[in-house]
């Protein structure tokens, strides 16, 4: 163990003397977190819609108002001589409400008005949004005015769970702070290894009488140290910026914390023994611990969206089971019931690229 630690407190001091590496490691991943849970929203507002008018009643106008009241649109008069797809090539709106002559002359016979709402589906996903939000609209109008001529006998009742504000940041903001450990520490680790492959520096532990597995967990500890600093501050961020708490038992969350800092920073390690090349190493964790972790592991869309065809790249993308793990802690609180698999497949994945590692350094030990 003394030599363990002896190869962890070499590893930490060399970052503390790199300012760069000590920003690098702690400043950036808050930024991060920040930025990126800002940047990104899964609400709409002020989407400018154009409304063309052809009845002027004081219904179709009453109706007008009901999407003015939204935070979802903004309301933009257009000409009736104007066709709307006009709106759509200038950019100056992304839907257009059509409200027919007699509106307001049907609503008062109690028959049903078809009013026709027109979305630039450029952007598939905000026309979905902008759909749904007309809907709504629609729906709640109806249902104030009494305007339906056919009333439904069931209605659903609707209650938003865990989320209710439908907020951004709290769906995001995990998922980014997975994202900051899954980049940070490994991409350390890798430069560290690759480094002293590259300086032939390594040499001197080839010749010496450390285990590989000593000499390994050194460097591993030194980056789990600064991966789980990493998380305490993110997590702090969290719980003061975006108003999230543990909503139930959080030592899943805590073991799994541990357990994936281990991963990460023996993925780092692994790649920076196995490439021993600082620019090939970086791209290389930064396919396993970017890309693969942003795109496949449920951080933007559930992991059930994803083509089938490569679905099942997730299952071996470890930022996809701590993703679960971090959301269901601080919004779900299913606890060990529900999340102890996951925690698992952190621990088993890590297993593996400390035995991966450990196999080359062993191999190339013998060698010498």
């Amino acid at each position: 163990m003394r030599r363990i630690f002896a190869q962890a407190r070499k590893e930490l001091t060399q970052i503390i003397r790199d300012p760069l590496a000590l920003a690098l490691a702690l400043v950036l991943p808050v930024f991060l977190l920040v930025l990126l849970s800002t940047a990104i929203s899964l609400t709409v507002t002020g989407m400018p819609i154009v409304v063309q008018d052809l009845d002027g009643s004081p219904a179709s106008r009453d109706f007008i108002d009901a999407f003015r009241a939204s935070n979802t649109f903004h309301v933009v008069e257009w000409p009736v001589t104007m066709q709307p797809s006009e709106a759509f090539r200038t950019n100056t709106a992304r839907g257009a409400l059509i409200i027919p002559f007699h509106f307001g002359e049907d609503l008062a016979r109690g028959v049903n008005s078809q009013v026709q709402m027109l979305v630039d589906a450029t952007d598939a996903n905000t026309a979905k949004l902008v759909q749904g939000y007309s809907g709504e609209i629609v729906s709640a109008w109806n249902a104030r005015n009494g305007a339906s001529a056919h009333p439904v006998a069931v209605t659903a009742d609707v209650r938003l769970w865990f989320n209710p504000g439908r907020d951004s940041k709290k769906f995001y903001g995990p998922g980014i702070f997975v994202l900051g450990i899954s980049m940070f520490p490994p991409l350390l680790a890798t430069l560290a290894s690759a480094k002293e492959g590259e300086l032939k520096t390594i040499l001197q532990v080839y010749v010496s009488n450390i285990p590989a597995h000593e000499f390994l967990l050194g460097k591993i500890i030194a980056f789990m140290i600064i991966a789980l600093i990493e998380a305490a501050l993110e997590l702090l961020l969290l719980f003061t910026y975006f108003g999230l708490h543990f909503a139930g038992d959080p030592t899943p969350f805590f073991v799994a914390t541990v357990l994936y800092a281990f991963c990460v920073a023996t993925f780092g390690t692994l790649i920076g023994c196995a490439v021993p090349n600082q620019a090939a190493s970086i791209q290389a964790v930064a396919l396993g611990g970017f890309l693969l972790a942003f795109l496949l592991s449920g951080l933007l869309f559930p992991v059930s969206n994803i083509p089938v065809q490569i679905r099942w790249l997730s299952s071996i993308v470890w930022a996809t089971y701590y993703i679960e793990i971090v959301r269901d802690a601080l919004l779900t609180g299913g606890g060990w019931p529900a999340m102890w698999s996951k925690v698992l497949a952190i621990g088993g994945i890590g297993a593996f690229f400390f035995l991966l590692a450990w196999r080359k350094m062993r191999r190339m030990q013998l060698s010498i």
